[in-house]
């Protein structure tokens, strides 16, 4: 994912919002001409006969069996540029994968992230199927060490794969400056970022908080302790930086008409990933749950789905993986209906193979790599979440 317009809403005295509207709704269509509307790219995995009919849970899960290579690499999807490992992808698809008791399988998955796990410092964005970094100029990731510990704890395998799971939180302790908050990284945009973004923070929360349900697990209290004070610290700093509205990020700015006015605050626009500050990433409280209700209100498209953000392209199109984000925060904080509702969605958007598209576009079409394995492993995740409780570190 990677897109480099905006959308950000700023602050304006009342006449200059009206000039604003009038050009950003004269603009509307030539954002969407700059834009061409995106098709499917491929439909299912080659040698593999579909099973159109299959129920939702069932088509992602087989579709999570073709994605994944016997020496546990878990492809994004079949195709071009998705034919990589994301440590972010994998760590939802080891996930999905021990929801549905599937441990032997999980552990193949785990065991390949624990073989390209770097010695230290962040995860690189993707990984080749031999686990070598693919060398294209894209940035190491932070969130990645905050996945990683989260499905491993998930899983129950922090014994199996605790040096994993340390160098990663340890990397977390280390990246956090002055202000409690770690500095840029890109996150699942997959762009270059200047300031840091909740895309970053959420993962790291959970991925310290899981890292230290292991670490008291296993007894090695010196880590738990080191990683609380890094959870705490974090913590404040993404309430004092982030809350109430949870942003993507939290800028600030002074009115340039009006000079003495206290800086206003205008967020950096409401970004999927605010899912992972609640259930089943983290307990739950009242002033995320609204805040993840008003997100996808903000970010539902005329096609009924959900796009990664307010800073993200205009276009009208739908992402199959933030869409489950919702379902799955849904099912995790007991809204069946919300849950139930996105789910048939999905279900209904499917390619004539079954599988799960990266995207719908503005025609209510199918579009972008099939299957995609986030997607996927979401929806087993949400349609696990209905069936019972998902554990929260």
């Amino acid at each position: 994912m990677r897109d480099n317009s905006a959308r950000r809403v700023r602050w304006f005295p009342t006449a200059a919002i009206a000039v604003l509207l009038a050009v950003l709704a004269g603009g509307g269509a030539l954002n969407l001409d700059h834009y061409p509307q995106p098709g499917l790219v491929a439909d299912g995995v080659p040698h593999r006969s579909g099973q159109p009919h299959r129920d939702l849970r069932a088509q992602a899960l087989a579709d999570l069996d073709a994605l994944t290579l016997p020496s546990g690499a878990t492809l994004a999807g079949w195709d071009g540029p998705w034919r990589y490992v994301w440590p972010r992808d994998a760590s939802f698809v080891a996930a999905a994968r021990c929801a549905v008791g599937q441990y032997a399988e999980a552990a193949r998955v785990l065991d390949f992230l624990d073989r390209i796990k770097p010695a230290e410092g962040r995860w690189e964005a993707r990984y080749l199927e031999s686990g070598r970094p693919v060398a294209d100029g894209r940035e190491p990731q932070l969130d990645g060490s905050g996945w990683v510990p989260w499905a491993t704890w998930f899983c129950r395998s922090g014994d199996r794969h605790w040096e994993m799971v340390r160098e990663s939180a340890d990397q977390i302790t280390r990246e956090l400056g002055t202000n409690g908050l770690p500095g840029p990284s890109p996150d699942y945009w997959e762009r270059p970022e200047s300031e840091v973004t909740l895309g970053t923070v959420a993962p790291l929360l959970t991925g310290l908080r899981a890292a230290i349900r292991i670490a008291m697990e296993l007894g090695h209290t010196a880590e738990a302790d080191r990683w609380q004070a890094a959870l705490t610290t974090l913590s404040a700093a993404t309430e004092r930086h982030f809350a109430p509205d949870f942003p993507r990020t939290p800028p600030y700015a002074e009115s340039f008409l009006e000079p003495g006015l206290p800086p206003a605050r205008l967020g950096g626009g409401a970004d999927a990933i605010v899912t992972v500050l609640g259930p089943p990433f983290a307990p739950e409280r009242e002033l995320v749950s609204q805040a993840i209700t008003n997100a996808r209100a903000t970010l539902t498209q005329p096609n009924g789905g959900q796009d990664p953000g307010e800073e993200w392209r205009a276009d009208g199109v739908s992402w199959t993986p933030q869409t489950a984000m919702f379902a799955l925060s849904a099912a995790a904080r007991g809204d069946r209906a919300t849950a139930a509702e996105i789910l048939s969605w999905l279900d209904h958007y499917r390619t004539p193979s079954g599988s799960l598209p990266e995207k719908v576009n503005r025609d209510h079409q199918p579009a972008g790599e099939a299957p995609l394995g986030w997607t996927a492993a979401l929806v087993v995740l949400a349609g696990q979440a209905l069936d019972k409780p998902l554990p929260i570190p």
